[in-house]
């Protein structure tokens, strides 16, 4: 495959990447001292068309695809992974299940808005008592018959995008029966910001990804219109998986821009910075750590846009896009080490982004599927069973 970019995706690369370099860059470190969500950061991606890039025209999208959304990840995590992280979410989580499962009616409500980055939406998988193991869904919804409302108890953990003031909807998956073999029966359902029994946590204080949102949700007795089932009811589950299957690949091009924008800082830093009367690029074990760094970075890359082509031209992408996280995700922490590293103890200093970057590479091998995870799906994938 040829990997190389289209002309129209070169000029969308380098539109984000002077976009986060003289607008995100500048500002982001003040926000993530803060821990403040970046509205202004957010609203510029949403008038560039950054969060309806994959999506069609007739909803408010650019008419692009995952490739598109990849690039512009990369190029924003270079530079920073909150601002990074709020568009893959409320790309992936908020408005793609809206997009592939919604009806007619549920698109025409949420997606343009969506699109245009007016509003955010959320996903609320993750439970307490739930993370890898999401079949272990404990929030219940069931159908009242005289209200024609779900009623929704539970509560969700870790949830990006959640409890911002431009957030408008979570789509929320929840326990609504029990199949003829006894496992339950998984359906997803939109709930709407300010529905009344729906309640958001103050935001987590979390290692990373400060100046992004993320909160715990719970629901007591909250109802929502019987039309607010997102797709098949029973077919949460399913739904669910393939949002991560995609999504995967959104990290993974997160977690290669990080690690690429450890290769810019550090070279960056080995030119300016002198030790011994010389800069200390000029030293081979400084060269041979960048030189590993931009090679890691590279297969990466190459790794996270495979699996975005085979998405993107219909094929089979489940093994590729796991691969991709994994090795990207591992990248990036390794990276982060490295960059850290040379910058000695400037690299421990929160003015120099190296900082921010070793704190928030952690969760790319966490977050939308561990690595473990991600190796027991490679391993299914060869057809090896346990």
């Amino acid at each position: 495959m040829d990997h190389r970019l289209s002309p129209e995706l070169e000029d969308l690369r380098r539109t984000v990447e002077e976009f986060a370099h003289d607008v995100v860059a500048p500002k982001i470190g003040d926000f993530y001292e803060r821990h403040e969500f970046p509205y202004e950061i957010v609203r510029e991606m949403g008038r560039m068309g950054l969060f309806g890039l994959p999506f069609p025209e007739e909803y408010g999208g650019m008419g692009g695809d995952y490739l598109a959304l990849g690039i512009a990840l990369e190029e924003l995590a270079r530079v920073d992974s909150s601002v990074a992280i709020t568009l893959e979410a409320g790309v992936s989580l908020g408005a793609m299940p809206l997009h592939l499962f919604g009806t007619e009616e549920q698109k025409r409500t949420w997606l343009p808005r969506l699109c245009a980055g007016e509003i955010l939406g959320a996903f609320g998988l993750t439970e307490p008592d739930g993370g890898s193991d999401a079949g272990a869904t404990r929030t219940t919804a069931r159908l009242d018959p005289d209200t024609d409302e779900w009623v929704i108890n539970g509560s969700k953990c870790f949830i990006t995008n959640s409890g911002t003031d431009i957030t408008a909807l979570v789509t929320v998956t929840a326990v609504t029966g029990r199949k003829p073999d006894g496992r339950p029966e998984i359906s997803a359902i939109i709930v709407p910001s300010g529905t009344p029994g729906f309640t958001v946590a103050a935001p987590y204080s979390k290692v990373g990804w400060n100046a992004s949102d993320t909160r715990e949700l719970s629901f007591t007795d909250v109802r929502v219109p019987a039309a607010n089932l997102l797709g098949e009811q029973g077919r949460g589950y399913a739904q669910f998986l393939r949002i991560l299957d995609e999504g995967r690949i959104a990290i993974a091009a997160l977690a290669t821009g990080l690690a690429q924008g450890c290769v810019d800082e550090s070279v960056k830093y080995a030119k300016e910075r002198h030790a011994f009367g010389k800069p200390i690029g000029a030293n081979q074990a400084i060269q041979f750590k960048i030189a590993d760094m931009e090679m890691k970075a590279h297969t990466a890359r190459l790794a996270w846009r495979d699996a975005a082509s085979r998405l993107v031209a219909g094929e089979p992408f489940k093994k590729e896009a796991a691969l991709a996280k994994l090795y990207s995700s591992t990248v990036a922490v390794d990276n982060a080490r490295e960059a850290t590293q040379i910058h000695g103890g400037y690299g421990f200093m929160n003015e120099y982004p190296v900082a921010r970057m070793w704190r928030d590479s952690k969760i790319l091998e966490i977050g939308e599927g561990t690595s473990e995870v991600q190796r027991m799906l490679i391993a299914r994938e060869l057809g090896l069973v346990s």
